[in-house]
């Protein structure tokens, strides 16, 4: 697909993380996986395991996974956020940050998460965009360092896991007026929500990429029908913010995501993805609605699995 395209620089990056600046020299010889990513990315944290796994199986056969942290939303450009991320996901292998979206271009990428499979010589062999083709991809890993094996056994665990795909029938919802859709009201939180359509209650103000709660006790409410519901949240320059989760009007009980406790409290710290709900039993149409108790907070995007 990629002829004898070369795989452009990295010349870009704004920072490192792992490893100082590589280049040509520091490739050559090397299979190479460039694995373009954004700290809060649902997609991309389902296959992190997966990239996680090749590069600690490969990494003696000489291959080197390089991530490319390219942002999605404003805070995601802070070097510290970006850092912890690769602290709380194990990831060893190089990072190159990608403030300026300079190695983004020259990969002419559109997608979080991309990966491109690199030859010895430099030569973009592959590519695949998105979740899935796992066992395809470690083959072409294999191929270019000439090795055949057993395939790594890999499962994702906690916010990594696997989507509930046959079930999942809510999509990725974006909150900022530049991006949103099926926005129910703006006011109050209506007696009943349409599926997959949300709601604001309380003093917001509503901005490109995000919405931002102006007053204590604001809330945003969502129809959904998915195992996992997630919500990428900021606490901007304040304080860390407690919220609560409601279930249907009740307290989320087993169903509490990994950042809620079973009474539905959580509190928003780092500029990040929260999960707030994994259904425990049979899933179907919920409602969730959680309350902001300090002024503060930024809500980005709904995601779900």
């Amino acid at each position: 697909m990629f002829g004898r395209v070369h795989m452009p620089s990295l010349g870009g990056a704004s920072a490192w993380l792992n490893s100082g600046p590589l280049g040509p020299a520091e490739l050559r010889g090397h299979a190479v996986v460039v694995d373009f990513w954004t700290l809060t990315c649902i997609n991309w944290l389902r296959t992190e395991p997966y990239v996680r796994a090749w590069s600690q199986a490969y990494r003696d056969d000489g291959l080197v996974v390089i991530g490319v942290h390219t942002p999605e939303f404003s805070f995601e450009h802070e070097l510290e956020r970006v850092q912890l991320a690769t602290k709380e996901r194990a990831i060893d292998y190089p990072v190159a940050l990608d403030n300026d979206y300079e190695i983004w271009s020259a990969f002419d990428n559109h997608y979080w998460p991309a990966l491109y499979f690199v030859d010895k010589d430099g030569i973009i062999r592959d590519h695949h965009f998105g979740e899935g083709r796992y066992e395809q991809s470690e083959r072409v890993i294999q191929r270019l360092l000439g090795v055949e094996r057993e395939l790594v056994s890999v499962e994702g665990v906690g916010v990594e896991a696997e989507a509930d795909w046959d079930d999942l029938r809510t999509p990725e919802t974006y909150l900022g007026d530049a991006r949103s859709e099926n926005f129910a009201s703006a006011d109050e939180l209506p007696e009943h929500l349409r599926l997959n359509h949300w709601a604001l209650a309380g003093e917001w103000t509503i901005e490109p990429e995000r919405v931002v709660l102006d007053e204590p006790g604001g809330s945003i409410a969502y129809r959904f029908h998915a195992r996992d519901a997630h919500l990428v949240l900021s606490a901007g320059a304040q304080q860390p913010i407690p919220f609560r989760l409601l279930l249907d009007g009740e307290a989320p009980g087993p169903s509490h995501g990994l950042d809620v406790d079973e009474e539905g409290s959580g509190v928003l710290r780092d500029g990040r993805l929260y999960q707030l709900v994994r259904e425990h039993d049979a899933v179907r149409e919920r409602t969730l609605e959680i309350t902001f108790l300090e002024r503060g907070a930024e809500a980005y995007v709904f995601t779900f699995g």
